[in-house]
């Protein structure tokens, strides 16, 4: 459909920026969050056929060229940079993950193809007794422990568990075994610098004054989770506080894949419209067939780690009804603090949602509410 981008008068709610004409629905439903509570802050970006047609921030912890921590979502955008790695043939999803790392086929873990560790499906969750973050920015280190280690599950029982803070660590040091070179650096060269992607596995010192810290309320009566359960062990209980890690500038620096990125709503917003549908005028740097490999489901069911459904293609997550942030066909990740970036083929949008404050996620969360808005006015502009 035809869309007019032309940014109207500034309203006279809380949010600033863009909504072209048929998402001032989207605009009113993000500004009447903002309204219901005063302290509420966060941004809203959607790029449609490759064009952006909503950019809006308001609240008081956020300003339109602010940038923090994501989480999560940095999963869904290094599996960006690494389905190139798959388009380049330097990668096949079914050859044995010991094929490109030898090390790694310890323990009868010499039958896990990359496709079922990249699918959450290889029982290497964390480590017991837990890490020290820091030690997050040594891959290396970290990559000789995993591939040391013995699975957690039985790799023949068909079991999944979200791999919260290591599956980073795979596509990292599987990208180092092929390339030579970091997936942070193909990230940059490849994805980033040509399509001026405002998001960061890595924040450059010079970038650093846009940074807003992470916000987040203590919650002295959350309920207890055990450092030696799988849950307890997956989200790195023992090591430290997963909500204050891209708060540390040594963390956001290094931009572990797993959960240290850094960017503003565009920055995700576009960075999987680039993908999937190309941005400006610029081609999609994924061809047809690589986001049919990355983006097609492999597991759906109960997630061994948190207990709940999940769906997840190679790294993305894919949309379920606890987490329907889009179509059959979406592909995207969400963050610890709400924060949702996804590509929707279904649609041709990119879509990026980032809050200041920690917030809940899935369905009923802001992020999604906002994401069906989206949807329903293309269907009702079709």
């Amino acid at each position: 459909m035809a869309i007019d981008t032309t940014s109207g008068p500034v309203s006279t709610r809380v949010s600033t920026g863009l909504a072209a004409a048929p998402f001032e629905p989207v605009r009113e439903l993000f500004d009447s969050m903002l309204d219901a509570d005063p302290g509420y802050s966060a941004q809203l970006a959607v790029y449609l056929d490759g064009t952006k047609v909503i950019d809006l921030n308001g609240g008081p912890d956020v300003a339109a060229d602010s940038v923090t921590g994501v989480f999560s979502c940095s999963k869904g955008v290094s599996a960006l940079a690494f389905g190139l790695l798959v388009q380049d043939g330097l990668i096949d999803l079914d050859a044995a993950v010991a094929r490109y790392w030898p090390e790694f086929g310890r323990h009868g873990k010499d039958v896990l193809t990359v496709r079922r560790l990249l699918s959450h499906q290889g029982g290497l969750v964390g480590f017991p007794g837990g890490i020290d973050t820091e030690d997050y920015n040594d891959l290396a280190a970290v990559a000789r422990r995993l591939a040391d280690a013995t699975p957690m599950w039985r790799l023949d029982a068909g079991t999944f568990g979200y791999h919260a803070l290591t599956m980073g660590v795979f596509v990292e040091e599987l990208c180092r075994r092929v390339t030579g070179v970091t997936l942070q650096e193909i990230y940059n060269s490849r994805i980033r610098d040509p399509y001026a992607v405002d998001m960061f596995l890595g924040l450059p010192e010079p970038e650093e004054p846009r940074f807003r810290p992470v916000r987040y309320a203590d919650m002295p009566d959350a309920p207890f989770v055990d450092p030696a359960s799988l849950g307890g062990i997956a989200a790195n209980v023992a090591g430290g506080n997963l909500l204050d890690l891209p708060n540390r500038r040594s963390i956001r620096a290094g931009g572990s894949c797993s959960g240290a990125g850094v960017g503003s709503a565009n920055g995700l917003a576009r960075v999987y419209a680039a993908a999937s549908t190309g941005v400006d005028g610029l081609d999609p740097f994924w061809r047809p067939d690589t986001l049919a490999a990355m983006a097609q489901e492999q597991v759906w069911g109960l997630n061994r780690v948190s207990g709940e459904t999940g769906a997840f293609a190679v790294v993305f997550m894919k949309s379920h009804p606890l987490m329907d942030f889009g179509s059959a066909a979406a592909f995207g990740h969400d963050g610890a603090n709400g924060a949702l970036g996804y590509a929707d083929p279904a649609y041709g949008i990119g879509f990026g949602y980032v809050p200041a404050w920690v917030e809940d996620g899935g369905t009923g969360g802001r992020g999604m509410q906002l994401s069906a808005a989206v949807r329903k006015a293309i269907l009702a502009n079709r």
